[in-house]
C-alpha cells in the first residue's frame, strides 16, 4: 500500500447518518471511512479530512507496518486447527474464572467476528474470538475473565474494572497489549 504525500488524492468513503458530529476512522485495510451527520456540506467534510492529513497518515503507516508484521494468511487447516483448539481453551478457563469470582455462564460459542475479542450477554452467554488463540495465553485469559467479570457487572464501570484488577492485578498491560498488536492476529 503506498501512502500518497497528499493525503487529500486518498479517496474516502462517506456515510451520511443521523449522528451530530463528524468521525474520521482508518480500517485494517486502509480504507478511509468519514461519517457525517445529514446534510453536513460537502466542503467541510474535505476541509476537515484535509486538517486530519497528518493523523490519517499515522493511521496509513500504522496500517502498512501492521500488514508487514502479520505474515503469510493462514491455511484452511491451520485455521481448522486454531478453531478446535480454541473450542478446548475457552471452555476451561471460562470455568476457572467463573469459579473464582463464583458466578454462572451460559452457552460458549467460538467464532471470527471482525471487531470484537469477546462478548457477553446480559443471559450469560459468552463469545470468543478463534484467532486469540494466536495471542499469547495471558492476553486470552484476560479476554475471559474480561467477558466473565460482565457477569458481575454488565458494564466497563469503575466498579467492572476493580473485578478484574482483583483477578488480574496488570489486567492494563495486557488490554495495552491487544490494542497494540490485535491486528496481528489478523492473517
Amino acid at each position: 500500500m503506498d501512502i500518497p504525500k497528499e493525503i487529500t488524492q486518498l479517496e474516502y468513503k462517506l456515510t451520511y447518518s443521523d449522528r451530530k458530529s463528524l468521525s474520521l476512522t482508518v480500517s485494517d485495510g486502509g480504507i478511509i471511512q468519514v461519517r457525517a451527520p445529514y446534510g453536513l456540506p460537502r466542503t467541510f467534510i474535505e476541509k476537515f479530512v484535509r486538517e486530519k492529513q497528518g493523523w490519517i497518515r499515522k493511521q496509513m503507516e500504522d496500517v502498512q507496518e501492521g500488514m508487514e508484521k502479520i505474515g503469510p494468511p493462514l491455511t484452511m487447516p491451520e485455521r481448522g486447527q486454531y478453531l478446535s483448539q480454541a473450542k478446548e481453551y475457552f471452555p476451561e478457563r471460562v470455568a476457572y474464572y467463573a469459579q473464582l469470582l463464583q458466578v454462572d455462564v451460559g452457552r460458549i460459542t467460538i467464532r471470527e467476528q471482525k471487531t470484537r475479542w469477546g462478548s457477553c450477554s446480559s443471559k450469560g452467554n459468552l463469545n470468543f474470538n478463534w484467532r486469540l488463540m494466536l495471542a499469547p495465553e495471558e492476553i486470552r485469559d484476560y479476554v475471559v475473565l474480561h467477558e466473565i467479570a460482565h457477569r458481575k457487572e454488565l458494564n466497563h464501570s469503575p466498579a467492572f474494572w476493580k473485578i478484574v484488577e482483583s483477578v488480574m492485578p496488570d489486567y492494563e498491560d495486557r488490554k495495552q497489549w491487544l490494542k497494540d498488536h490485535g491486528r496481528e492476529l489478523w492473517r
